[in-house]
């Protein structure tokens, strides 16, 4: 039987290490601990001869070491990996979600090369749960590699041997002698059922912590009105017309804590298996997936019988569509809206009726002291319709509790019932029925070394080691035990910060700019962007520049106490923005003869910061903003290192905080009120040169960002959108942090976007 998939933090000497700060990995003298990682993954491409394959394969992190075995190691000593490699700074991981393969859902992610996107490939895992934890593995190797390759400054530089491309497309490689030069190929193994497992579900206990659930400020406020099995409902107690597209609809939600991760709750929401669904969903039990949009998004019919809620015998049925997307903070966000489509037309005997557009929010708690097990908080938001001049009292009212609404409300409370009930939801979970192919067993791992093989997993992208004793080191130290002590993934970044900056006093948010030259005086008439400046709350399809008081950033403190304080004022002025349209994705736009960085008056300011959000769409939008600095930027300060350091330092600290403001309710559940890092979230592209600093965002390079962006293109013009964008601070030195920049987009216009000449 297989070893289930856990996490370790190792010493260099191989000896298992117990504890350890949540900040990351420590230096111990000349030995530093690194995490280890492995379980049971399906490999996912096509062969030479363009058939699609599904593979089951053990996959180990170890550092930025890769290995992929076709049995357990653990088990079988002394096992050659059919594939090795090391994870170099140009890898990008994307979540791809759910899709159906031999019959089976899988979780699939998808590896490419930020510099050549032609080489890529997936993996895929039985959960959710599972494509979250190996993607923080991922990130984690990724510091890694940042990590020695700083350390190996002073050494001869690392040559990058080869690109990650998991899509098995053959090509010719030399076959090298020893260690992480030597490319072997996929051969046959042992194929069988995957397992489901936890991937290192124990996590250290610590304070519960509510204050972190956004970086925004909210604008609106919520009143409990009764409470049901354990589970709050709550009204809007603002206006409704502030946040539904009707003035009589009114938001009303439920609330409640439940005793399992957010990865189990997540999957028992999405599941559509209808014995499973009958035992907490009144309403919505009998559900039937009848089209898949997208990994994110499909298409679902159901039906229910009233009779218990109203006197009406006919039965009712329904349509509706669901989106769902995990946030970089581990939140999954599920939205429903009604919908229609041509596979499941009216039939006799149904009144077809619109379920309530909803959204469930899932949130892992980090758990009160002394608490055992997962915990998350679980909201589910409807909408509902309160014409007719009825009153919603949840309290007083008995025609509520007859309700459609009142029965969608209750799924909380019997979501918290059913896992109660089902203590093996929250343990190991069983064998995911999916098949792939089977194989013998039999041959000898040396003879897989000599066959020619169509399907490739791993072209690494690989860092030559200096020497041969360093991977023996490595090999020595892939046979420790597993069942060693199991801890939370470590975060190695701030080691790469340390090495980087090299900062040896705390950050003063004055120095940030050069304090001994003398500001220039911005003139705002010099610089006209294709958008024009609002000049009141009215004006539509114009941009504003906020103060950063409506968004929470991380406090001097926030290292000891995670807590968070209102921001200040921007530190750069917002001086122009914008809206262009364009047949294809543009980047480099500053370079443009008539972008206002080359003009007479941008040549002369200090320092522009130049971000260019690329909007996929027919056509493609390029949102520009260009931020100026009154002063030289201070090349010692957090923004000097951000700006003259590496892409994949500017990746791991480009942080961008949205908020919307006015708009529909299901739109601000999408976009959500959490700081997002825009390098792990998408793909970004930095031009640095005379006094700027251009970041090309590629909102389209996730499937999730996609996704999102098509919702907020449809309610636009009602939107008002507040965003903020900061370099992430991690050490104490960096604390507390400061706005870069903020901006407030209202009501923008599609067809009001200017064409960019090429």
């Amino acid at each position: 039987m297989e070893s289930p998939p856990v996490m370790k933090r190792v010493s260099q000497d191989g000896s298992p290490e117990s504890g350890g700060s949540e900040s990351g990995s420590e230096d111990k003298g000349c030995g530093r601990t690194r995490f280890e990682y492995f379980g049971w993954v399906y490999h996912l491409g096509t062969n030479s001869i363009g058939r699609e394959f599904c593979r089951l394969r053990f996959l180990h992190i170890r550092g930025k070491h890769v290995m992929m075995y076709k049995r357990d190691p653990h088990e079988n000593h002394g096992i050659k990996p059919i594939r090795r490699g090391a994870v170099g700074n140009t890898l990008m991981v994307e979540e791809l979600g759910r899709r159906k393969v031999n019959d089976g859902d899988l979780y699939v992610l998808r590896f490419y090369n930020r510099l050549d996107e032609e080489k890529k490939g997936e993996i895929a895992c039985a959960t959710a749960g599972e494509t979250r934890k190996w993607m923080e593995a991922f990130d984690q190797a990724k510091q890694q590699a940042e990590f020695d390759l700083s350390r190996s400054s002073t050494r001869n530089s690392l040559r990058m041997e080869d690109e990650i491309d998991l899509e098995g497309r053959r090509r010719r490689v030399r076959r090298y002698a020893h260690g992480l030069k030597k490319l072997i190929r996929i051969g046959h193994g042992p194929e069988s059922l995957v397992r489901r497992s936890n991937l290192g579900r124990h996590h250290r206990p610590s304070e519960f912590t509510e204050g972190d659930a956004a970086d925004v400020v909210e604008a609106h406020e919520w009143r409990c009105v009764c409470t049901v099995n354990g589970t709050n409902l709550c009204s809007s107690v603002f206006p409704s017309n502030l946040f539904l597209l009707h003035s009589k609809t009114v938001l009303v939600k439920a609330v409640g804590v439940v005793d399992a991760s957010s990865d189990t709750v997540f999957e028992v929401v999405l599941n559509l298996d209808r014995l499973r669904r009958y035992e907490w969903d009144a309403l919505t039990g009998d559900l039937e997936l009848i089209d898949s949009l997208s990994g994110h998004a499909d298409v679902v019919y159901g039906s229910f019988d009233p009779r218990y809620l109203s006197r009406w015998q006919s039965k009712r049925d329904f349509i509706f569509s669901r989106q769902w997307f995990r946030g970089q903070d581990g939140t999954y966000t599920i939205l429903q809206f009604p919908a229609i489509h041509k596979k499941r037309p009216p039939k006799s005997g149904y009144r077809r009726i619109k379920i309530n557009p909803s959204s469930w929010e899932i949130r892992n708690l980090r758990g009160l002291t002394g608490s055992n097990g997962d915990r998350c908080l679980v909201t589910h938001m409807l909408e509902i319709d309160s014409g007719g001049g009825f009153t919603w009292k949840f309290d007083q009212c008995t025609k509520f509790e007859k309700s459609i609404a009142y029965a969608l409300l209750n799924q909380v409370s019997g979501l918290k019932a059913y896992i109660s009930a089902n203590p093996a939801l929250t343990c190991e979970s069983s064998t995911t029925l999916v098949e792939t192919k089977t194989s013998d067993v039999s041959g000898l791992i040396s003879e897989f070394e000599d066959v020619e093989v169509a399907e490739e997993f791993y072209d690494a992208i690989a860092a030559e080691s200096p020497s041969s004793s360093d991977d023996e080191d490595e090999d020595g130290d892939a046979e420790l035990d597993s069942k060693g002590q199991r801890v939370k993934l470590k975060n190695v970044s701030w080691a790469i910060a340390s090495l980087a900056l090299k900062a040896k006093k705390a950050m003063d948010f004055n120095n940030e700019l050069d304090p001994h030259v003398d500001p220039v005086t911005i003139y705002p008439s010099d610089f006209r962007g294709s958008m024009h400046k609002g000049k009141g709350e009215a004006d539509c399809n114009c941009w504003t520049s906020p103060s950063g008081a409506g968004f929470k950033i991380r406090g001097k403190t926030y290292l000891k106490d995670s807590a968070k304080v209102p921001g200040g004022d921007p530190l750069l002025k917002l001086i122009a923005v914008d809206w262009f349209k364009l047949e294809t994705s543009r980047s480099k736009v500053a370079l443009h003869p008539k972008c206002i960085v080359q003009s007479k008056a941008g040549k002369k300011l200090p320092f522009i910061l130049v971000v260019n959000l690329q909007v996929p769409a027919k056509p493609n939008y390029s949102l520009v903003m260009y931020y100026a600095a009154d002063r030289p930027v201070n090349n010692n300060s957090l923004l000097g290192k951000f700006i003259n350091g590496s892409d994949t330092f500017r990746d791991a600290r480009f942080k961008l905080i949205p908020s919307i403001v006015q708009g529909y309710w299901m739109v601000k559940r999408a976009v959500g009120t959490k700081a997002c890092l825009l390098g792990k979230a998408v793909t970004c592209h930095y031009l640095r040169q005379d006094n700027f600093l251009e970041i090309d965002v590629d909102i389209g390079s996730s499937s999730v960002a996609r996704s999102i962006i098509g919702l907020v293109l449809g309610y636009v013009t009602s939107l008002v959108v507040d965003l903020a964008i900061l370099i992430e601070g991690r050490e104490e030195a960096e604390l507390p942090e400061y706005i870069l920049g903020t901006v407030r987009l209202n009501r923008v216009r599609l067809d009001a976007a200017a064409a960019l000449e090429s």
